[in-house]
């Protein structure tokens, strides 16, 4: 088999092997997710700056490539990790994002709106974990949005 060593992991074809490091990564990603969306704030939430959902959008999908690369279906963990978005921006946010305006957003349009935000950042970070209709109508969608004229 083709391995390779590089920083003290083994990378296999184009895969991470980090079977050991997921339930760590797992549980630093859940405490340090629980502290910004359980903590109590004393000011009213301010909505989620564009900045802030880079950094949100990249952390979860960061976690659902993490956890594809490990064997977690591909849907599942695209699932999971929008959801940990959504919970992020209702918990640090109270659901509202500063592009889309002030009011905070229904949950379920937020889910959505999350799902989509994970798989763009998936299909930014690890490609070739997405099945290729996935990645290919992920591509389609973006150039649409390109194509649209700025309002």
């Amino acid at each position: 088999m083709n391995y390779m060593r590089q920083h003290g992991l083994v990378i296999r074809f184009r895969f991470v092997v980090l079977r050991q490091l997921i339930p760590a990564s797992a549980l630093l990603a859940l405490s340090t997710f629980a502290a910004f969306a359980f903590a109590p704030s004393q000011a009213a939430p301010q909505p989620a700056s564009e900045a802030e959902m880079t950094l949100y959008t990249r952390i979860s999908a960061l976690n659902a490539c993490i956890a594809a690369a490990n064997g977690v279906d591909f849907n599942k963990s695209i699932g999971i990790a929008g959801e940990t978005l959504s919970q992020v921006i209702q918990g640090q946010n109270g659901g509202a994002i500063k592009q889309l305006g002030a009011k905070p957003l229904p949950v379920e349009e937020l889910r959505k709106g999350s799902i989509n935000s994970v798989l763009i950042g998936v299909s930014q970070v690890c490609p070739d974990l997405m099945p290729a209709d996935v990645r290919e109508k992920i591509k389609q969608a973006l150039q649409q949005q390109q194509a649209k004229p700025a309002k």
